[in-house]
């Protein structure tokens, strides 16, 4: 088949890979010119491009099982395998990728480009062409392109073909982050770490977090419910390193002789849970021959890292699809919808109702034990009951879907009822950490303007 991806992003780009050595022909369509002859790569419309990435192990199955000359040029370019040591019965495990988002779409965008039977078009993919029953092929900047199949990879922004599709769910999760990049110094140490990304706290009222990434860099990250509008100056320098410096486990990691920044602060907003399927609102197929994949049908709040491992994952079951329904496209989408349905839709239903309960019990509500508890609390609960990660530990992997902690969550719902709650990590709360900003911003005398972002 001819087939057309819209948007080069991660997923975009693998499934282009994939398909092309499955001896399809594939044109990528991205209004992106990529990286310019420095190197610098703005990514401009990408807001997550240069902040912090946890790739997960579902990453590296995936680039071993279709691609793992791909996987070996992330590691010659810097990327590292995050590998956890043998302990607990368990062996030692590949649990994922220490690598920048940037540097992983630079050697994948690469690879696509280098591979035969793949194309990269710039330019903007304005609709989707059909004879009225079947998908045609697209229209790039006004000119008409025939192809046998369109996947729209282009992105929860995305609005290829959106009035097809029955409307999807979901919106804004509530939380805003900021992020900053550094390099370790030459014979400096990594600091604290407590998870194979690097580190992740929850204080009062607010999470850190501390990504290691590749070539010896790494990105540190605050987030915030979005509507604690007094630690929005954080993306002020003096504020976020302040703030950073005044929070135990941070403030290693933001020490000078450490690392040194390679970004300014940068900004995240606008994070999203949402889920949208193929089918339209009388539950067929709307266009056969249009198929929407990644961030096009569900997004869930990045802190827990899990975007591009679901992604990748519906590109191998997309990919795998074509392959046994040859030439049924129809077949095709309904039973794709239905896997996402069952694999995708969970990890949306668990971040919504994770996101809605940490907000109530970060604005001052206790821990009610007279509904199930969402993920945290029951992955939390493992500090009382360590038996519980034998369930715990493998969804906390995305080896089991989040309906696998109900086996446990009556346990963990009881530690709870019976007074227990988690030590806090010591650091300032958030109303302490709200008066250090206010405070930093009176001193600097700094007008309400956000630095300058520049790559």
């Amino acid at each position: 088949m001819q087939i057309a991806i819209v948007g080069a992003g991660p997923t975009g780009l693998f499934t282009a890979i994939a398909l092309a050595r499955r001896g399809h022909g594939v044109t990528i369509v991205d209004r992106d010119p990529g990286p310019a002859a420095d190197g610098e790569w703005a990514r401009r419309g990408v807001m997550q491009f240069h902040h912090p990435h946890g790739l997960r192990q579902q990453v590296v199955q995936a680039l071993a099982a279709e691609m793992p000359d791909v996987q070996d040029r992330l590691i010659a370019a810097g990327a590292e395998l995050a590998i956890t040591p043998a302990g607990n019965g368990r062996p030692e495990m590949v649990v994922g990728l220490h690598c920048r988002r940037m540097t992983f779409e630079r050697i994948l965008r690469a690879a696509a480009l280098a591979e035969p039977g793949v194309t990269l078009r710039p330019g903007h993919a304005d609709g989707v062409l059909s004879d009225g029953a079947t998908a045609t092929g697209l229209r790039v900047d006004g000119a008409q392109i025939p192809f046998d199949l369109v996947v729209n990879a282009s992105g929860r922004a995305g609005r290829l073909a959106g009035d097809l599709r029955a409307p999807g769910i979901g919106g804004d999760c509530g939380l805003s982050y900021v992020s900053r990049q550094y390099a370790l110094r030459d014979g400096a140490d990594w600091g604290p770490m407590n998870a194979p990304v690097g580190l992740i706290r929850t204080l009062t009222g607010y999470v850190i977090a501390v990504f290691l990434q590749d070539n010896r860099t790494y990105s540190t990250l605050i987030a915030r419910p979005s509507s604690e509008k007094r630690l929005a100056d954080l993306r002020f320098t003096e504020a976020y390193e302040a703030a950073g410096r005044a929070i135990p486990g941070m403030a290693e990691w933001l020490d000078p002789e450490r690392g040194t920044p390679i970004t300014p602060v940068l900004p995240g907003g606008r994070l999203h849970n949402t889920y949208r399927g193929q089918l339209d609102e009388n539950g067929r197929v709307p266009l056969p021959g249009l198929i929407h994949v990644g961030d096009a049908v569900c997004t869930t709040n990045p802190t827990a890292g899990r975007g591009i491992a679901l992604g990748l994952r519906q590109s191998r079951r997309l990919v795998e699809l074509l392959d046994e329904h040859s030439g049924d496209l129809v077949s095709v989408t309904v039973a794709f919808d239905a896997w996402c349905e069952e694999n995708l839709r969970p990890w949306y239903d668990d971040h919504v109702y994770w996101d809605e309960d940490i907000l109530r019990r970060w604005a001052g509500g206790d821990v009610d034990v007279s509904r199930p508890l969402p993920s945290d609390l029951i992955l939390e609960a493992t500090a009382a009951d360590p038996s519980l990660m034998r369930v715990a530990g493998p969804y906390m992997a995305m080896e089991v879907l989040p309906s696998a902690l109900a086996e446990i969550e009556p346990q963990a719902r009881a530690i709870f009822a019976g007074g227990w709650r988690p030590e806090p990590h010591p650091g300032p709360n958030r109303d302490d950490l709200a008066d250090l900003v206010s405070g930093v911003m009176l001193r600097e005398g700094r007008e309400r303007r956000p630095d300058p972002v520049r790559f």
